[in-house]
């Protein structure tokens, strides 16, 4: 899959800019520095910025409502990628509006607690006290509990695969669709083929992944822990239904569909797109045709799902 020209356009431009990489900064400069090209934001019907209780601190997130008008809607929490370490509601602002018009679904947007300041677990806690709030107090954002998805891009993808397997071995609320977006399935496996060939020039490195890594765990356990690497879950069976969206040039590729893979040998049913540009692509949207129709994509999947 040859790289799209406009992929190679915007990694020229990133270049040209002579950019430090994230891992010679530190995690408050790289929050800095950290963007991406949001566009021009599109109308949704309504946007609530709003606090829910976590296991430590209050959680913050962002709620937006479609234009219909409808007595109750399905939900999407969505969880932003940035490694674990940056990213916050705003970076993925036009993410997040665009899935909302186009699954016509309410999306809550968490602001999980980061790294290294608050290391793993922390996400993991934010990320499911979010969706069990959401599902407990249904009522109060307007939604229907049996319609909950869960998604995310990159270390957000990741948490929403993670969220999905604690939902169905807690089985204290029912997950009906999870969208993974270049998820980050198995930190502390051996380097996957993707992962040697895109380990530099192509937005997300090897070191960086790398970095992210290091400032989001406690210790080398950690990696093998399914809370951390979802792969390493024992049984994948009766998961919901699952988009997994990977890029041709990222690190993550493999790891994507190797878990889109494994959920299907276990029986979920499954979809695994691939594009051929880098990742973060879909936070691109604004500049990339292939993030345009990777939204397009997500969205009415999650429709059919929901409708």
């Amino acid at each position: 899959m040859v790289l799209d020209p406009q992929t190679k356009l915007v990694l020229d431009q990133l270049a040209a800019a002579g950019a430090p990489p994230l891992e010679t900064l530190s995690p408050a400069v790289a929050r800095q520095v950290f963007s991406m090209p949001q566009g021009e934001l599109e109308e949704v019907g309504k946007v609530v910025d709003r606090t829910i209780p976590g296991l430590e601190t209050d959680i913050p997130v962002r709620v937006y409502y479609p234009k219909d008008k409808q007595s109750s809607y399905p939900a999407l929490v969505y969880y932003h990628g940035g490694g674990w370490v940056v990213g916050n509601i705003e970076t993925h602002d036009n993410v997040c509006r665009a899935l909302t018009n186009l699954a016509k679904c309410v999306t809550i947007s968490v602001d999980y607690r980061l790294a290294p300041e608050h290391k793993f677990p922390a996400a993991v806690e934010d990320s499911y006290a979010a969706v069990q709030y959401v599902y407990s107090h249904a009522e109060e954002f307007q939604i229907d509990r049996a319609r909950i998805a869960v998604g995310g891009d990159s270390a957000g993808g990741n948490l929403a695969a993670v969220v999905s397997n604690m939902a169905k071995e807690k089985s204290n609320l029912p997950i009906c669709f999870q969208l993974l977006i270049y998820p980050s399935t198995n930190l502390g496996g051996e380097p996957t083929a993707s992962m040697r060939e895109n380990a530099e020039g192509y937005f997300l490195e090897k070191g960086t992944m790398e970095w992210f890594r290091d400032c989001y765990l406690n210790r080398e356990e950690d990696k093998q822990s399914p809370l951390v690497s979802p792969m390493l879950f024992g049984d994948f069976k009766g998961l919901p239904p699952a988009l997994v969206i990977t890029a041709e040039y990222d690190p993550l590729r493999d790891e994507g569909e190797d878990y889109a893979n494994k959920l299907a040998a276990a029986g979920v049913e499954v979809e695994a797109v691939r594009y051929g540009t880098i990742h973060g692509f879909v936070s691109m949207a604004a500049v990339l045709d292939s993030g345009k129709a990777a939204l397009e994509k997500a969205g009415n999947t999650l429709r059919k799902n929901f409708y």
